[in-house]
Parts: C-alpha cells; sequence; structure tokens
C-alpha cells in the first residue's frame, strides 16, 4: 500500500469527526505607577483588560462549500511538502471517485501547484466577484501563481502577505469540496497563525527528510499546530531511502528514521515513507504528478 494511501487510511478516521530599549523607572514614575494600580483605578484596568481577553482570536469561520480541510506543513523548507500535498490531493480523489478535491497553495513567495499541477492562466471571476478556481486531474487549485508572472517576485511586508491570504481563504468559489488539501509555507510564522486560527482544520500533515536539522523545524512544527489546537494526524518522511537504479543497493542519505524517532517524541504516527527517487522529481517538474501519472509504481508509495 502506497504512503499517500497508507495516509487516507490513518486521516479517514481522524478527518471524521517590536522591541526598545528598557529604560529605569524614577521614584515619582514608580509612584505614579503605583497609584495608578491603585483603588478604583486598577479595577477599571482589570476591566479593560478582560474586555481585550474575552475577544481572543478571531472566530474560526468554515470556508464556504468546504466540508473538511487538511493542512500540509514542514518546519523547513526543499523537504517535499508540496510534492506531498499535491499527491496526497489526488490520492484522495483516486481513493473516492465520488469525493471533490480542491488545492490551495498559501505558499505566497513561492508557489509551487500552478507548475507541479501543469496550470497557467488567471482565474475567470464569478458573478459574486470570486476566483473560479482552475482546473486539471480533477482537482480544483488556487494559488498566488496564478495571480502574478511566473518570475515574478513577491516583494511584499506583512500586511500585504496577510491580505493575500484573507483573499485566498474568503474570495474563491470552491463550489462544494469534501476536502480541501492547503499546501502551506515552510515554518511557523503569520500565514501559518492566519490560517490556522481563521478556518476550522480537520487535521495537519508534517513532512520532513530524516535529516536531524529538517526534524529540529518539523517538531516546532508540530508543536505550533498543537498550541492553536490543530490535530496533528502524522508525520510523512520523505526522501526516506535513495536506491541505486543500476545495483538496487540502499543508501540513507539523509539519515535512517529520523522521523520515526521524532513521531514516537511526540507520540505521533508515520503515516508513510516516501523514497528518494528521479521518477517523483521528474513527474513533479513535467506536472504529471506520480500518483497520477505512474499510479501503479514503486515510487508513488
Amino acid at each position: 500500500m502506497g504512503s499517500w494511501q497508507r495516509l487516507l487510511l490513518f486521516g479517514g478516521v481522524s478527518l471524521r469527526g517590536g522591541g526598545g530599549t528598557s529604560v529605569p523607572l524614577g521614584r515619582s514614575q514608580v509612584l505614579v505607577c503605583r497609584r495608578q494600580l491603585s483603588g478604583g483605578d486598577s479595577e477599571t484596568l482589570k476591566q479593560r483588560r478582560s474586555q481585550i481577553l474575552s475577544r481572543g482570536l478571531p472566530k474560526q469561520k468554515p470556508i464556504q462549500g468546504v466540508k473538511q480541510v487538511i493542512v500540509v506543513a514542514s518546519g523547513k523548507g526543499g523537504v517535499g511538502k508540496s510534492t506531498t500535498a499535491v499527491n496526497l490531493a489526488l490520492a484522495l480523489a483516486a481513493n473516492d471517485s465520488s469525493k471533490a478535491i480542491g488545492l490551495l497553495d498559501v505558499d505566497v513567495y513561492g508557489p509551487s501547484i500552478p507548475k507541479m499541477m501543469n496550470l497557467k492562466g488567471n482565474p475567470e471571476l464569478s458573478q459574486d466577484n470570486l476566483m473560479r478556481p482552475l482546473l486539471n486531474y480533477g482537482i480544483a487549485c488556487m494559488s498566488m501563481g496564478f495571480l502574478v508572472e511566473e518570475t515574478a517576485p513577491v516583494v511584499w511586508r506583512g500586511l500585504m502577505v496577510m491580505s493575500a491570504i484573507e483573499k485566498l481563504l474568503r474570495q474563491v468559489d470552491w463550489g462544494h469540496l469534501d476536502y480541501l488539501v492547503v499546501d502551506m509555507p515552510p515554518g511557523t510564522g503569520d500565514v501559518q497563525l492566519s490560517v490556522s486560527q481563521n478556518i476550522p482544520i480537520s487535521g495537519a500533515v508534517i513532512v520532513s527528510t530524516p535529516q536531524d536539522i529538517a526534524l529540529m523545524d518539523a517538531h516546532k512544527g508540530a508543536e505550533m499546530f498543537r498550541k492553536v489546537h490543530v490535530p496533528v494526524l502524522g508525520l510523512v518522511q520523505n526522501m526516506s531511502v535513495f536506491q541505486c537504479p543500476q545495483c538496487k543497493h540502499k543508501t540513507h542519505i539523509f539519515g535512517a528514521d529520523g522521523a520515526r524517532r521524532l513521531a514516537r517524541t511526540l507520540d505521533l504516527d508515520v503515516l508513510g515513507d516516501v523514497p528518494l527517487h528521479l521518477n517523483i522529481r521528474e513527474t513533479s517538474d513535467t506536472g504529471q504528478p506520480i500518483v497520477f501519472s505512474q499510479p501503479e509504481s514503486d515510487e508513488r508509495s
């Protein structure tokens, strides 16, 4: 059984259901502070604080038409997160042809979905002025890559990125989807928090190579999702082993079973091992993901 298929079986159960310099205070300033924090003033501050805290995090609002959201994340870039997200979406569709699947790329600075899904062009607008996803291999796709030139860098500050994320989450006409797979950017920053806090997420899949450097950041990624109360479905160990096509000797280029050790530490499951293989790279680069183009190959597992 393939890695992405094993991931589906596991997920199927789980998815139901600014600093400044410190300045010392003089005695008079301390007295003023004490007076402000005493008596009625203290009560006023407490009430104000309670009002602010009562607002809490932004209320999660489901994406219209989407039943369940699965995020695919990694702490470190370059570990095969987008490849996993694309093939997971295709595996969901292949596993049950009655299910409608979508793929959302929220990696604003480095969108990969257009190339991997062999899609180009700008989204059309619906009568409600919502962007319509582009479609290929039966998967509805949306990405920042459809909105900018392929070679144009996105040189934006945080507020502009957050505005783009809001549009990708709220201004897309998905129709009716059973699953929306979200390809997250690497790291644990603003985008991850914004997505996690604004929409209900059924589960997160963490992708890592067995290498210690990648595992350090994967650990942080898993802990971040736990802090924002997103269930972590498990880890995918990508590039787990390389097998020489000539002599068939296996070499663990990035180390052996690192993700399995991390999974034990975090009390998580390893959802699958994906080998380092030329076919996976070639099919991704040509926009013909291996789960679609070579569904019976050993490398899809």
